[in-house]
């Protein structure tokens, strides 16, 4: 004879093969969040997450060291490349130095943090040649270092970066984020790398104000 769900139309689970099979449902909810975590080596957008962040030691691109003290005072949109990236970083750096002409006086307040996450080649001498090609018309840092520097500030930051290739023409896989940090150095807002320059720069203005 066939069952029937309540009257009440909410159909109860009973014994442990129901409660087994809540626990697989649920596990295969949170594995499928977690595939949405990463893509071709990037790591989805972050939420607004005050752990994101904290203390660094690194090389600017004028070889002095500096640490975490750097966003202090200023905002700053924090990103994570290399020199020898062919289209996302230039692309990116482009589109903040556009965005921030559209923010007027509000750049003022406003800082590029390029962070590389190709230690071997990017030295400070080459970071200091890169950014001043980009033209960016906001005070803009580089910051590379030794490959354990690189390591804890991407760990830091939840950033995923690897090496692809072998040789001089290797290129690298990483995250293409651009985190938008207030000035005491707390994270505020993620940053897509594809988006527009008026709309980065809404943003910008929206977590300023």
């Amino acid at each position: 004879m066939a069952k029937h769900a309540p009257a009440d139309g909410k159909t109860k689970a009973n014994g442990p093969g129901s409660l087994l099979g809540l626990l697989i449902a649920g596990f295969v909810v949170l594995a499928g969040l977690g595939g949405l975590m990463l893509w071709r080596g990037e790591a989805a957008r972050p939420q607004a997450d005050t752990s994101l962040g904290g203390a660094f030691h690194m090389v600017d691109q004028d070889g002095r060291a500096v640490d975490q003290s750097i966003l202090n005072g200023r905002w700053s949109a924090v990103f994570f490349g290399y020199t020898y990236c062919p289209d996302v970083c230039p692309a990116t750096l482009q589109a903040l130095g556009q965005a921030s002409k559209r923010l007027g006086d509000k750049a003022k307040d406003l800082q590029v943090v390029f962070v590389t996450v190709d230690p071997d080649r990017d030295t400070p001498q080459t970071m200091k040649a890169y950014i001043d090609a980009q033209a960016i018309p906001v005070r803009t840092i580089g910051l590379t270092g030794s490959p354990a520097q690189v390591a804890a500030i991407a760990k830091a930051y939840r950033v995923y970066y690897a090496k692809v290739g072998t040789g001089r023409e290797y290129s690298m896989d990483h995250t293409a984020v651009v985190y938008l940090m207030d000035p005491k150095g707390h994270f505020a807002a993620p940053l897509s790398h594809d988006m527009a320059p008026d709309r980065i720069a809404q943003e910008i203005a929206k977590a300023q104000a």
